[in-house]
């Protein structure tokens, strides 16, 4: 619900309120700091008895009203308004009527005819009269004119002027009946104006926005505030040294996040960072603004992308589960210290202190050589340390139950910082309440989008936990948990942790389960392949091993745990290993992996050719996936329809969708090809396929439209499979012409026209000279399909001597084809041409072979 401005203003009534009254009040004493206008104002005796009905110190104008922030609108309860009528009515008995009467006067004198002077204490004066409430703002409403007249003094060079009429429109606007006539008096492109100014005043600042907060409630009238103008000036207040500044511009952007077509616009205008700045200050009297920036930023979170900027500020999003919750929390009374991951502090000493000391304060154990950790762990330490306290005082979410006391908590979350963030989280993984656990789990899942907080999770403990949570017996909490681990998986540093925990016998358990949803089966299926991954033991050379001479790996020097000594799960990591490959060679969970080929998802195809490529090399498994019939499984994989596609074929489909489509075909295709390769290291695989079959579906996939570089090992694939089953090896053969087609010369040319290193590209452009000299059929063609035409002529014009040799001899060989003629001109070769023949160096006469044969 939009919120509107709460006010500034304290007061004693003076008569007895009604009991349980939620409504705000506002005395008709402004804050006002301007210079005094009564010298020359009330100087005549008519305007000495209006300066006695108007004056502050008047005892009518003490006179308070309950003030309603919207004439019967939604934005308070049915309660609250029964106890307003009632206290509207009993102050309303007594309510001064002596000012009523000069109310038109003084918008008389609004007019543009009048003094500006006596414009300007008029205008004080109605805004004093409007602080009373509905009814005086009603009265003043009764003249049509007042509402142009008071937005033109916005124009005033006047700070008192511009102050009082914003104050005014603030007053008026706060009713629900007049903000669109507000709103179609000009006042948005008025206070834009305004707000431009260069030098302005804190209080004019303060009443223009609160005016725009206003407004902001009403929803056909937030476009209009979220202007490319008007904006980023509101973002721009979020800077302001006023705290009364900061809060209604924090207002305003909370209102408007109400709307999910704004989100992109606010996003653009860079309101994120502002506000994520705002919402971390800890100070008493930010907690307006405070409240304000989470409320946007909540709102704003609603989008995915607009989540990650969020988290990327540092701030977690985490659920509100009810204070009730935290009851179920049981902390260990007495333990050996101990971090967050697990790990346990080594004791310097295993005898007890003569007088029990050591048994007391367990910190007289600890060596200080042997604890030394790093900021990521004390953050750790710390963040767990004070979510703990808070929830053995009952301290959590205590504050915010009470004003949503009528709201569910289900889909109610809050924003803390990282460091707090994180270990709440972590602390509601170890609570009872199952849709808690759920919906913790599903937030670690989403705030795991970096480096920086997978380990943030992993130094928290949050491992142990969602490994436990594999076995729970609700279906949510199980995907919740392993969503958050295959998040978490994306960090080399935390799969070993995950892997050592003995997180594979649940994964495989839930694989092998004929009822696991297919989302679940895709998570598993992700955390496996990166444990199981076929490349691992080539990535740990190059994560853990040393980097150009530095005694750190990658791992190390990426990772903020690089110094940690303490490693308390770190010696199960081997023995994890070594069991994790017997695992997985279970003959249920083999046929499962076979079964997941030959289902139509391209994704799960990709990532059990991967599982499968892993037990052909660790372990003898062989015979167990001949068993199973793995060559269907294959075939399923390369006899793809999206392989044979063709181009008529792709025009009928939307390009965006069809393009992804053929890449994950690409990635699965590559994947399959991968195995196929390393099963045919076997003699007893060999034995029992069909060579000519897989052979025509890998020079399919070497002729569809795959990306370039998912065909390496199609064409490694089919190159190893023709010299097995012994086909012809030149060049000239079918197989390797198809190869040297549709994945050497394509390679090449890509080459050409991305690499940044001369020699690379050299050596590109020699080799694919090479190729066509030899008189490859149609390899021209292909060059020129490829688009090197352009390429090869910035070679000429950039390149050095063999390079520019070849270059000229492959352009030669296209324009013997007149179709190429005109890509030629248009890449621009005629005049490098004629400069490399008018420089007569070593290529002129190729390149004056070249211009005889173009229409020049």
């Amino acid at each position: 619900m939009a919120s509107t401005i709460p006010p500034h203003f304290k007061f004693k009534l003076w008569s007895n309120p009604q009991p349980n009254t939620h409504l705000d009040v506002i005395a008709l004493r402004p804050r006002i700091n301007r210079r005094s206008p009564t010298a020359s104002f009330y100087s005549t005796p008519q305007h000495h008895l209006l300066h006695r009905i108007f004056n502050p110190k008047s005892k009518s104008i003490h006179t308070v009203l309950t003030r309603v922030s919207s004439d019967g609108g939604g934005i308070v309860d049915a309660a609250s308004q029964q106890s307003a009528s009632e206290g509207r009515d009993t102050l309303n008995s007594n309510s001064p009527s002596l000012g009523d009467g000069y109310v038109s006067l003084f918008v008389r004198m609004l007019g543009l005819d009048n003094d500006p002077l006596d414009r300007e204490h008029a205008i004080v004066a109605l805004w004093k009269y409007s602080l009373g409430g509905k009814q005086y703002i009603d009265a003043i409403m009764q003249f049509r004119g007042c509402l142009n007249l008071t937005v033109n003094l916005l124009k005033s060079d006047s700070s008192s002027t511009c102050e009082a009429a914003a104050g005014l429109l603030r007053e008026i606007s706060s009713v629900n009946l007049y903000r669109e006539s507000v709103a179609e008096s000009g006042a948005i492109e008025e206070i834009t104006g305004l707000l431009s100014r260069s030098c302005l005043t804190s209080e004019v600042k303060e009443q223009s926005i609160c005016t725009l907060w206003n407004l902001s409630v009403d929803e056909k009238l937030r476009m209009k505030i979220a202007n490319a103008d008007l904006l980023p000036l509101v973002i721009k207040s979020l800077e302001d040294e006023d705290i009364k500044v900061k809060e209604a511009a924090g207002g305003v952007l909370a209102n408007l996040a109400l709307s999910k077509s704004l989100h992109s616009i606010m996003v653009e205008a860079g309101v994120i960072p502002k506000l994520a700045k705002l919402f971390k200050i800890d100070v008493e009297e930010s907690k307006v603004i405070k409240k304000e920036a989470r409320n946007a930023l909540l709102e704003l979170a609603k989008d995915e992308y607009n989540r990650i900027l969020i988290i990327e500020e540092g701030l977690v999003i985490v659920p509100m589960i009810g204070a009730a919750a935290y009851k179920a929390l049981t902390p260990s009374l007495y333990s050996w210290p101990s971090l967050p991951d697990g790990s346990e502090i080594k004791r310097n000493s295993e005898a007890p202190s003569k007088y029990g000391a050591s048994e007391l304060l367990l910190g007289l154990n600890v060596d200080e050589k042997n604890a030394q950790i790093n900021e990521i762990k004390m953050n750790a330490v710390v963040g767990r340390t004070q979510q703990q306290f808070l929830a053995r005082i009952g301290a959590i979410e205590v504050e915010d139950e009470r004003k949503f006391q009528s709201e569910s908590t289900r889909r109610r979350f809050t924003l803390l910082p990282w460091m707090d963030g994180v270990a709440r989280l972590v602390l509601i993984l170890g609570l009872e309440d199952e849709l808690a656990i759920s919906r913790a789990a599903e937030s670690i899942a989403d705030a795991s989008i970096n480096e920086h907080m997978q380990i943030s999770f992993k130094e928290a403990g949050a491992v142990k936990h969602l490994v436990r949570l594999l076995h729970h017996n609700n279906d949510s909490v199980r995907l919740a948990a392993t969503c958050a681990l295959e998040r978490l998986s994306v960090s080399n540093s935390v799969c070993q942790v995950i892997e050592a925990e003995g997180v594979v016998c649940p994964l495989l358990n839930a694989l092998k389960h004929p009822g696991t949803s297919e989302i679940l089966m895709e998570k598993t299926l992700d955390i496996l392949a990166r444990i199981l991954d076929p490349g691992k033991e080539m990535k740990s050379k190059f994560y853990d091993g040393p980097v150009n001479g530095s005694k750190k790996g990658l791992n190390a020097m990426g990772s903020p745990d690089a110094t940690v000594p303490l490693h308390g799960n770190m010696d199960e990591i081997a023995v994890s290993r070594s069991t994790t490959g017997k695992d997985v060679a279970d003959p249920a969970v083999i046929a499962r992996l076979v079964e997941i080929l030959k289902t139509p998802s391209l994704n799960l195809q990709r990532k059990a050719s991967s599982i499968l490529e892993f037990l052909t090399i660790t372990e003898p498994c062989v015979d167990i996936i001949l068993s199973v019939d793995i060559e269907s499984g294959l075939e399923a994989v390369f006899g793809q329809k999206i392989l044979d596609d063709t181009e008529s074929d792709m025009d009928d489909q939307r390009p965006e969708l069809h393009a992804l489509k053929v890449e994950e075909a690409g990635l699965a295709v590559s994947a399959a090809s991968r195995l196929l390769t390393k099963l045919l290291d076997f003699e007893q695989f060999r034995q029992t396929i069909n060579p000519a079959r897989f052979t025509k579906f890998l020079r399919k996939t070497l002729r569809s439209h795959i990306p370039l570089h998912n065909k390496d090992w199609v064409a490694a694939c089919l190159v190893k499979l023709s010299s097995l089953s012994g086909p012809n090896q030149d060049l000239d053969g079918p197989v390797n012409l198809e190869v040297t087609l549709y994945e050497t010369v394509p390679r090449l040319v890509e080459q050409i026209k991305t690499s940044f290193s001369p020699e690379a590209q050299e050596a590109a452009v020699i080799e694919l000279n090479r190729i066509i000299s030899e008189g490859v059929v149609d390899s021209t063609r292909a060059v020129a399909a490829e688009g090197g035409i352009f390429p090869l002529v910035k070679v000429i014009e950039e390149g050095r001597g063999r390079a520019v040799e070849a270059a000229l001899a492959i352009l030669y060989n296209i324009s013997m084809d007149s179709e190429n003629h005109a890509a030629i001109l248009a890449a621009g070769a005629v005049p490098a041409l004629r400069r490399i023949v008018l420089s007569q160096g070593p290529q002129w006469m190729q390149a004056l072979h070249l211009l005889r044969t173009l229409p020049t």
